[in-house]
């Protein structure tokens, strides 16, 4: 039986509502996720989620606002506001293995030209960045060097102090719409139709100053290139707006595979097809898709979290283990309150 928990926050605060109550289908046998909490406190589409720590992850989207969730509970910690217009890219900063202090960033870029720092523990603002001639559509950690990569009309590679250390020239009027880290200092950026890579150049006894170099253009798409993710340390992936993927080597920059044919043309649809690609730790999803976007988190103990246009957010969590747990639960109760006795 399916069991329905409609939450979303603390009562008194009146951060987020409680959901109508919704249906789905009950012939789900091989779906462990029966139980649901529906969480609700954007104001317009979500399309971000990203993982604090075990147990908090946070949410972003159109109406500019990132709100911080006990990914256990699904309640509301906190709401981070600062950007004027939507956000288009979100990633956490995590300090090195090496560093003594461990303070973790939280790197929100926006439609309003600026870049927010907010420190992942007190979720404070720590800085804005607002040199930007163009929207920052994605944004990147090169975790082993310690910078982070910000790409708009630009690429541009700052430190975790926030200095600008060097940037590209101007590279498109649409802009850097994904980028990913590749093998031997690289990343690879998509721009309109084409994939380049680009290399950077850290400081040595010969030269103090940082550089990005560009090293190579893949110009085999046909179409605008909507998706870029990386699938493990030696491939990464590209999907198009006409429904193209291509799976490429990351240490040569040949290409692997190509598909397009993956759904039979149909007439009676307005909307080209589209493919958008998300990752998981060990996997890959191919989503068809129109206007809906949709990501999700996975967390081990507590489930998995989704968001999409609908302005919701749902936690899943695994029926089975959450009735164990509730009746673990009410058996330390009793046992606390000397209310349980062994049968004779």
């Amino acid at each position: 039986m399916l069991r329905w928990l409609i939450g979303g926050g603390r009562e008194p605060q009146g951060l987020a509502e409680k959901s109508p109550l919704q249906t789905i289908g009950e012939e789900q046998t091989q779906n462990p996720y029966t139980e649901l909490l529906v969480l609700k406190a954007h104001h317009d589409i979500v399309r971000f989620l990203v993982q604090l720590d075990d147990y908090r992850f946070a949410s972003a989207g159109d109406d500019g606002i990132v709100v911080v969730w006990n990914a256990q509970t699904g309640e509301k910690l906190l709401e981070l506001n600062g950007h004027t217009q939507k956000i288009t890219a979100i990633i956490t900063f995590p300090s090195l293995e090496s560093c003594e202090e461990k303070n973790q960033l939280i790197l929100t870029a926006s439609a309003d030209r600026t870049v927010i720092v907010w420190d992942g523990d007190t979720t404070r603002q720590v800085q804005r960045i607002s040199c930007f001639q163009s929207t920052v559509k994605c944004l990147t950690v090169l975790q082993r060097l310690d910078v982070w990569l910000s790409g708009g009309n630009d690429l541009c590679v700052w430190n975790r102090k926030l200095d600008l250390l060097c940037k590209t020239s101007h590279l498109s009027d649409t802009g850097i719409s994904a980028l990913v880290e590749i093998p031997k200092n690289c990343v690879v950026a998509a721009v309109g139709k084409e994939l380049i890579i680009f290399r950077l150049v850290a400081p040595t006894e010969g030269s103090l100053e940082w550089d990005i170099l560009e090293v190579k253009r893949l110009l085999d798409h046909q179409d605008n290139i909507l998706s870029l993710i990386n699938v493990n340390d030696l491939s990464f992936v590209t999907g198009s707006h006409v429904g193209e993927l291509i799976i490429w080597d990351a240490l040569d920059w040949t290409m692997q595979a190509y598909e397009r044919n993956f759904w039979d043309p149909s007439p009676q649809l307005d909307t080209q097809q589209e493919i958008k690609l998300c990752q998981k730790s060990n996997d890959i999803s191919i989503h068809h898709f129109t206007c809906d976007e949709e990501m999700f988190l996975y967390f081990e103990d507590h489930g998995l979290v989704t968001c999409s246009a609908d302005h919701l957010i749902i936690l899943w969590k695994n029926g089975e283990r959450e009735s164990g747990l509730r009746s673990l639960r009410l058996f330390q109760k009793l046992e606390e309150n000397g209310d349980l006795y062994l049968a004779v």
